[in-house]
């Protein structure tokens, strides 16, 4: 009796296992990353399979997430391990000087703006420069982040990006656009996502998410896009 229990109960732990892994992707990081808005998970995931659809990219295993519409003195760059649905990181993350000052605001992909840029990036290789280990980020939306290699928008470790740092200034350091992460992160950071992950940064900006190439795949509409997730978050 006991044994035919305990095979009972393994066989459904299995069965909760396999329907775990077959749950749509969205379903699986909304359930891995709780303290994420939803929405801007599902624009995540749609942005990229639209990139896959497009020829933009063969597979990806691991997907990070930024939403700019969140404080910096809070968590905001949420990164994930698609393939078993996992959260590997929940970090700060750094915005452009003349995006904002705690807020994010702004956002552009004009070369010396100094500002982030929205949209789906794909991580390429990682080099040693100024900012120490860094990691190149191509840009995959037209018209709103592919300048990104040419403007050197890269992730890296920088010494203001801290929690001591958010609640003396209250904010973190400004970048020069570059989504800027802890020092003492940023390597493992990096050597997580390089060599062809997705970045996915969003800021509910109306014109981007109504043009967007990377949300107007299928039968996506971009006024229903920017209801979905709604109107920049009250200033605070």
């Amino acid at each position: 009796m006991r044994r035919r229990l305990w095979l009972a109960a393994m066989a459904l732990a299995m069965l909760a296992g396999t329907a775990r892994a077959e749950a749509p992707l969205v379903e699986r990081l909304i359930a891995a990353a709780p303290a994420a808005n939803p929405d801007v998970l599902k624009l995540a995931t749609r942005a990229a399979e639209c990139a896959r659809r497009q020829g933009l990219l063969d597979g990806f295993q691991h997907l990070a997430v930024i939403d700019y519409s969140v404080p910096s003195t809070q968590p905001r760059l949420w990164v994930f391990d698609v393939a078993r649905g996992r959260l590997l990181f929940q970090e700060l993350v750094a915005h452009g000087r003349n995006t904002g000052e705690k807020i994010a605001e702004h956002f552009s992909n004009i070369e010396g703006s100094k500002m982030s840029s929205l949209g789906l990036f794909q991580t390429a290789e990682t080099y040693y420069g100024s900012n120490g280990y860094s990691l190149r980020l191509r840009g995959l939306d037209p018209g709103f982040n592919d300048n990104a290699l040419a403007r050197a928008i890269v992730m890296h470790g920088a010494p203001y990006v801290s929690q001591a740092i958010a609640e003396r200034l209250g904010r973190i350091g400004r970048s020069w656009g570059c989504p800027a992460v802890r020092p003492d992160v940023a390597r493992t950071v990096i050597d997580t996502l390089k060599g062809g992950a997705l970045l996915f940064a969003y800021y509910p900006d109306r014109k981007w998410l109504a043009e967007s190439p990377m949300l107007r795949c299928g039968d996506a509409r971009p006024e229903r896009t920017v209801a979905s997730v709604g109107s920049p978050p009250p200033r605070g």
